[in-house]
């Protein structure tokens, strides 16, 4: 293993910016430009990305930054991905409700896109694609869900406000709020569950047609 160096020279005036998005990162995992338009602003420069990238690099993390959806994600650096011994800080395990609700926000988040600038959807709403989704979700899973989602960045809400008229902001970092191997089990008991009614509805177009053959 190489010896760990560090060379980097951030500007006075950019000291405090610098700190920020390092502590944001580690806290949060995400800085979403349009919530944190000031610190994305700083972190989406290459130069800056750059000093970032090398001291988070110290410590077995970097960042990515994609610019399409103005999202900066704090990742586990490539050479450390398979150390033993090296918790992933950032990674957190829902539950198998939450991460359906996050299927369901992801669906809303999709369905919003290009309609505003801001992507929202009134809690009411919310609530009612959640029982069309037939998501096991009562209100004290869905505050808890919440409040996870609401800590990493991937919505925004006024939690004081409790009404059916709430306004709840969807970030575009809820595309990168998975774990691949949860995802891909939770994913495919729908796929599963969908294939098996396309099955059926094939079966039943099926036993119609050959009626009809025998007419």
């Amino acid at each position: 293993m190489s010896d760990i160096r560090l060379n980097i020279s951030v500007k006075e005036e950019n000291n405090i910016l610098f700190k920020r998005c390092i502590r944001k990162l580690l806290d949060s995992t995400f800085i979403v430009g349009d919530k944190d338009e000031k610190l994305y602003t700083f972190i989406s420069r290459e130069s800056n990305r750059q000093d970032i990238s090398d001291y988070l690099r110290m410590i077995g993390f970097d960042v990515l930054v994609d610019t399409n959806v103005r999202v900066a994600m704090l990742k586990p650096h490539e050479a450390d991905e398979e150390v033993v011994g090296l918790k992933r800080a950032n990674v957190v395990t829902f539950t198998t409700e939450q991460y359906h609700l996050l299927l369901v926000l992801w669906e809303v988040y999709l369905e919003n896109l290009g309609y505003s600038d801001e992507n929202v959807v009134m809690l009411g709403d919310l609530i009612d694609k959640i029982k069309a989704y037939e998501v096991d979700m009562d209100s004290n899973k869905l505050s808890a869900a919440m409040k996870i989602f609401k800590k990493y960045d991937l919505v925004g809400y006024d939690p004081k406000d409790k009404s059916e008229d709430a306004i709840i902001t969807l970030y575009p970092s809820l595309q990168f709020g998975w774990d691949v191997a949860q995802f891909q089990t939770v994913s495919s008991e729908y796929m599963k569950n969908s294939h098996t009614e396309y099955d059926v509805q094939e079966q039943f177009s099926d036993s119609e047609e050959d009626e009809e053959d025998v007419e």
